[in-house]
């Protein structure tokens, strides 16, 4: 009789995870922030403890699991409202390197080790470190890399090219809201944000998904839209 209950109840948990799984939001484990993750284990062992339920109250893991999800999701939709909040429980990309100059204190605020990084540098394909340009933590533990002009997969400098180096564009209009701190490093303001604007034709800054500022202070400007293709291209 027991057997037949743990099956009755390991279908039914997976049935539960998988509803969990569509209202939280599919993710792969490369895209999941440690709240995410530490989320996902959590509601993977309660899911477990109902599937094995032999007291006849699988009722309370199968409220457990309805509650995260819940508050899971609650907390996803304020932290896509506001970046305040997003920043909180998500985090925040942090510059460790930057047009080849390292910094110490990032490096101990993201809690990497010298030795993990170059770890990193090497599955990455950088053995010299003087190749990279920039190289950033990203919200999600991954490491990004921008190569140096000559480095790149394409090499120039074989080529004889004499090119300049490229910096990573700061962001400076992120989902409608203005990214001050960003704005002030480009060496800009708000009201020469305003007049870019303006002279791509956007008339209000809640229109905009995603600004970003190059090196040469051009602005590229992503406006919000709500169409969106329903086909799979790959299937």
């Amino acid at each position: 009789m027991n057997f037949i209950k743990i099956i009755l109840t390991s279908i039914g948990s997976l049935m539960v995870l998988f509803f969990s799984t569509k209202v939280i939001g599919n993710k792969q484990m490369s895209e999941l922030s440690m709240f995410d993750y530490i989320n996902g284990i959590t509601i993977g062992s309660i899911a477990a403890e109902m599937a094995t339920s032999l007291d006849g109250e699988f009722y309370y893991p199968l409220l457990a699991i309805v509650m995260y999800t819940i508050i899971i999701w609650f907390i996803s939709y304020i932290s896509e409202k506001s970046l305040k909040y997003r920043r909180f429980f998500t985090g925040r990309s942090i510059m460790l390197v930057e047009n080849g100059k390292f910094y110490p204190k990032n490096f101990r605020t993201a809690k990497i080790d010298i030795n993990d990084f170059l770890v990193q540098c090497r599955l990455n394909g950088f053995f010299n470190t003087n190749d990279i340009h920039s190289a950033i933590l990203e919200e999600n533990g991954k490491i990004s890399f921008l190569p140096k002009a000559y480095a790149r997969p394409v090499n120039t400098q074989d080529l004889n090219l004499a090119v300049n180096d490229d910096a990573a564009r700061h962001t400076v209009i992120l989902d409608g809201q203005i990214m001050f701190e960003n704005l002030k490093y480009t060496g800009n303001n708000k009201q020469w944000l305003e007049k870019e604007l303006q002279k791509q034709k956007v008339g209000n800054i809640q229109d905009v998904f995603l600004a970003e500022c190059d090196a040469d202070n051009v602005l590229y400007i992503y406006r919000k839209t709500e169409d969106a293709p329903k086909n799979d291209p790959f299937q």
